[in-house]
């Protein structure tokens, strides 16, 4: 696995990650891992219990976690999200526009590239999680 990269200021969750039935059953447990096609809202209640949630991406073709974290943060959650897997660097900006704020790519991507890759778009057009304001919004007011 490649050196993660964190878009935080914050100290990283010094727990391992565990299944979402294991975190639902374990009232001390702060770090969680979806896997694809697990149902993230399940997570809602215990949202003040999380510190870190890593969101799997089997392949990078799978968008369902793009889903996930857009889910939570519109449910209020504050804290880690992680994207790890089949992370490309072409992905990271619209993943970090649905939520994520790091990321552990399977193979290696090079800071300054993501760097530049989180600035290649000086604009948006749509709302999302990370609460940049669309031209079109700034056009009309």
């Amino acid at each position: 696995m490649a050196e993660p990269l964190r878009y935080r200021d914050d100290e990283p969750a010094d727990e391992p990650a565990v299944t979402l039935d294991a975190f639902l059953d374990q009232p001390d447990a702060t770090s969680v891992r979806i896997e694809a096609g697990e149902d993230v809202r399940r997570l809602v209640p215990v949202l003040d219990r999380l510190r870190l949630v890593e969101i799997d991406f089997p392949r990078f073709r799978d968008g369902r976690g793009y889903s996930s974290a857009r889910i939570l943060r519109e449910a209020g959650y504050k804290g880690e999200i992680k994207a790890v897997g089949d992370v490309l660097l072409d992905q990271l900006l619209f993943m970090r526009r649905c939520g994520f704020d790091s990321f552990a790519p399977d193979h290696p991507i090079d800071p300054a590239a993501a760097e530049r890759a989180m600035t290649v778009f000086p604009a948006v057009y749509q709302q999302a999680a990370d609460g940049l304001t669309p031209v079109w919004a700034k056009r009309h007011g």
